[in-house]
C-alpha cells in the first residue's frame, strides 16, 4: 500500500491531531464519491448494496475488537450516546456507586454524574503521578460498586491503562466493566474478550480515520437484556422490515440500540477506512503508532525546552504525547504552531501531539523544530 496515495495530506500542514479528528483515507473519499453518484443517478435503487456495505462494516468492527459475534455490535452516533445507553439502561439502586478516574474526558464523567438524582455516587480515583493507576481505582470500590468505567487511553495525558488487569478485577468482584476506547481503537490492538469487557465504545472520527457521526458500541451478549431501552422505532425490532405486522419484539442483537434509519453515508466512510487498517494489519499499525510515540518522547526528552506531561514507560503510552514549556504560555505556543501548519491540540495543561501510524519521523522532527522556533520568538510568562 502506498501511504502517500492513501493519505494525500497537503504539504502545507503537519497533521498531529488524530486524537481529535483524523483526516479521511483516500479510500473513504472514493467510497463517498461512489455512494453520492449512486444517489444522484439512481436514488435508493442500490439500497440492498448499501445494506451489504453496512453489514461488512459490522463484520470489520467485530474482527477489530474481537467481539464474539456481530450481534454484539451496534452502530451508534457517538461515544456519548453509547455511554448513555449504559448509564440509563442499568437499573440503579440508591447507594450504588460507580468508579472512574480523575482524568476522564467529560463524556465519561458527566453521564455518571447525572445519575446522582437516583442516589448513585460517583467516585473518581486520583491517578495523577502514580505508577499503579489500576490499584488506585480498585481501592475506591466496595460491595456497592456496580460499575467501573475508564478510558483505555486518557485523552489529555495519554496514559494507557492495563485493561486486562481491570477486567480480571471486575470479574472477581462481580462489577460491570465499561471501556471508553475512543483513544485506543484504531491506534492499538483491542480485544474485548481478553479484557472481559461488558461494554466498550468509540467514535470513528479519531484513530479509526472515519467521519464524525458514526461509532461503535459493543455490548456483551449476556448484558443485552441488562440494559433497559429508552428509544424505540422500526429499526430496533427483531423482524426489521416487516412493516405490516402489528406484533413486534426487541431485536435479540445489539441492533436493539439502533432505533431508526442508519447513517449510510457514514457507513461508507467507516467501512472504507477500516478496510485500510485491516489490510495493513492492526499489529503493524500498533507497532508504527508506538514507534512514533517513542520517537516523539525521545526527541522531546533531548530538548531542554520541554517538560513531558505524558507517561514515558512503554506499557503506559499509546498515540498521545503531551508536553509543555515552563516559561511560555501554552495558548500562545499552540496558536503559533497552528499558524505554521502544525495541526495539534491544547490539552491537559500542555500541547498534545498525536501522530498516527503513517506519520513519518521527518514530520515529527519538523513539528518539534517548529515548536523550538516558536519558543524563541514568544515572550516568556512574567
Amino acid at each position: 500500500m502506498n501511504l502517500d496515495t492513501e493519505f494525500p495530506l497537503s504539504d502545507e500542514i503537519i497533521y498531529l491531531n488524530h486524537a481529535a479528528v483524523s483526516p479521511w483515507t483516500q479510500r473513504a473519499h472514493d467510497a463517498v464519491q461512489k455512494f453520492s453518484q449512486e444517489n444522484i443517478t439512481y436514488g435508493a435503487s442500490y439500497y440492498p448494496q448499501w445494506m451489504a456495505t453496512e453489514q461488512r462494516l459490522r463484520e470489520r468492527l467485530q474482527r477489530l475488537i474481537n467481539a464474539a459475534h456481530t450481534d454484539e455490535i451496534a452502530l451508534v452516533k457517538n461515544t456519548s450516546e453509547a455511554l448513555s445507553f449504559v448509564a440509563y439502561g442499568i437499573t440503579w439502586e440508591e447507594g450504588d456507586n460507580i468508579v472512574i478516574t480523575n482524568q476522564e474526558f467529560p463524556s465519561n464523567r458527566i453521564v455518571w454524574e447525572s445519575l446522582a438524582k437516583f442516589g448513585v455516587e460517583l467516585r473518581q480515583a486520583n491517578i495523577d503521578n502514580t505508577v499503579d493507576p489500576e490499584t488506585a481505582i480498585f481501592k475506591l470500590t466496595d460491595k456497592r460498586t456496580r460499575l467501573i468505567s475508564v478510558s483505555a487511553v486518557q485523552y489529555a495525558s495519554g496514559l494507557r491503562l492495563n485493561l486486562e488487569k481491570i477486567g480480571a478485577f471486575c470479574q472477581q468482584q462481580n462489577i460491570l466493566y465499561c471501556i471508553d476506547a475512543i483513544q485506543h481503537i484504531g491506534a492499538l490492538e483491542f480485544d474485548v474478550q481478553a479484557y472481559h469487557a461488558d461494554f466498550a465504545m468509540a467514535d470513528g472520527h479519531k484513530w479509526l480515520l472515519s467521519a464524525e457521526g458514526l461509532g461503535v458500541f459493543y455490548c456483551r451478549q449476556e448484558c443485552l437484556n441488562l440494559l433497559t431501552l429508552h428509544e424505540y422505532g422500526w429499526h430496533m425490532v427483531e423482524a426489521m422490515g416487516n412493516y405490516d405486522t402489528p406484533e413486534w419484539e426487541i431485536a435479540h442483537s445489539a441492533r436493539r440500540f439502533e432505533c431508526g434509519s442508519p447513517n449510510m453515508l457514514g457507513a461508507y466512510v467507516f467501512e472504507a477506512s477500516l478496510a485500510v487498517l485491516e489490510e495493513i494489519g492492526m499489529d503493524k499499525v500498533e507497532q508504527a503508532v508506538l514507534n512514533n510515540t517513542t520517537y516523539l518522547i525521545e526527541r522531546l526528552q533531548t530538548e531542554k525546552h520541554f517538560t513531558l506531561l505524558s507517561a514515558t514507560e512503554k506499557d503506559r503510552y499509546a498515540g498521545i504525547t503531551t508536553f509543555t514549556h515552563n516559561k511560555i504560555d501554552n495558548k500562545a505556543l499552540h496558536q503559533q504552531l497552528m499558524q505554521q501548519g502544525i495541526i495539534c491540540a491544547q490539552r491537559g495543561g500542555g500541547i498534545r501531539f498525536s501522530p498516527h501510524f503513517y506519520t513519518p519521523h521527518q514530520k515529527i522532527d519538523a513539528a518539534i523544530d517548529a515548536a523550538i522556533d516558536a519558543i524563541n520568538t514568544l515572550s516568556p510568562i512574567t
